[in-house]
């Protein structure tokens, strides 16, 4: 028998339990899998982690159930590599990291309920790694590593001094120039710049607090042309509201809201197109702080953007 599920996520639970659910078609929950969810909230994983393990697991339970295996102790590496088949054969197809970030989380929802690995048959694919003594003598041992795609290098292609001034140039708002200038000069994550709040701006100690991956948090130093992109943006173009985050929707509907990464990627999506800079992204810009393309051709530039007095500054039409 066919059965759907999917993920929700629920806000009338409480602190020990997971927000994110795996239900059935009927809405009831699949208590194994939410059990594990449980076990990582009490953890103390970050929301954005959950709700990666929830989709995870709910990819993995709509194969499982179509393969009549509803127990999960009968799951061993050949089933496993079963399942990065199905995977590989969806459309679109997952990269080979989305593949082993989800071998992962199966092998340690195994491990969480069977209290031992994912047992092996004859034909199961693994390698074998030759480790060396600690003591530096002896014979090498011998270490079993199982399934895992093997994953391309990733290489973040960076700007040139040309592109990057001509990608500056395209911003005409405080806010979006105060956006650039943390990414740029800072190395802040779009997720970074989003969820930073009022607070963490500490514009008289030339400092920002931010808070990164697993909730981790860090003290940066600013430069003296960020600080006033900041200033203006707040005195000048922020919407008058309660929300505690620092970068607001400057128009439509939205005027007022906390920026969407949706927003956040439509805005550079937009200036790539009217700068012609068509590798200017958000990883490109954020990964990249302190380096020459921004101490040369982006100091005359930004001295003549930050400089503008009010009056100029009204004259900027809001490119988001």
């Amino acid at each position: 028998m066919s059965r759907d599920f999917h993920l929700c996520y629920r806000t009338d639970l409480t602190a020990a339990l997971s927000p994110y659910r795996v239900l059935d078609d009927r809405y009831q929950e699949i208590r194994w899998i939410n059990r594990f969810l449980d076990a990582q909230q009490l953890r103390g994983l970050s929301p954005r982690s959950l709700r990666a393990y929830g989709y995870d697991l709910l990819n993995f339970i709509r194969w499982w159930w179509q393969r009549s295996h509803p127990s999960l102790a009968r799951l061993d590496e050949n089933r496993s590599l079963d399942y990065v088949r199905f995977q590989l054969a969806a459309d679109p197809k997952p990269t080979p990291q989305t593949v082993n970030h989800r071998l992962a989380v199966l092998r340690c929802l195994y491990r969480f309920h069977c209290q031992h690995d994912i047992p092996r048959k004859r034909g199961s694919v693994l390698s074998i790694h030759k480790t060396r003594d600690p003591l530096g003598f002896g014979k090498p041992g011998r270490v079993w590593v199982p399934l895992r795609l093997k994953q391309p290098q990733r290489v973040v292609i960076p700007l040139s001094r040309q592109e990057v001034s001509r990608f500056w140039s395209s911003f005409r708002s405080f806010r979006d120039l105060a956006i650039l200038g943390l990414m740029l000069l800072n190395g802040l994550r779009s997720r970074e710049v989003l969820e930073l709040q009022l607070q963490d701006l500490r514009l008289s100690e030339y400092q920002i607090r931010v808070r990164g991956k697993g909730n981790k948090e860090r003290i940066l130093p600013l430069c003296d042309d960020t600080i006033r992109a900041i200033e203006r943006y707040r005195e000048l173009e922020r919407p008058v509201s309660d929300s505690p985050l620092s970068f607001l929707s400057l128009k439509g509907r939205r005027r007022g809201q906390p920026m969407t990464p949706a927003g956040f990627h439509s805005l550079f999506r937009h200036h790539r197109r009217l700068s012609g800079v068509r590798l200017a992204n958000p990883p490109a810009s954020g990964t990249m702080p302190g380096s020459g393309l921004c101490r040369v051709e982006l100091a005359a530039e930004r001295g003549r953007r930050m400089n503008t007095g009010p009056r100029d500054a009204c004259c900027y039409p809001n490119s988001a």
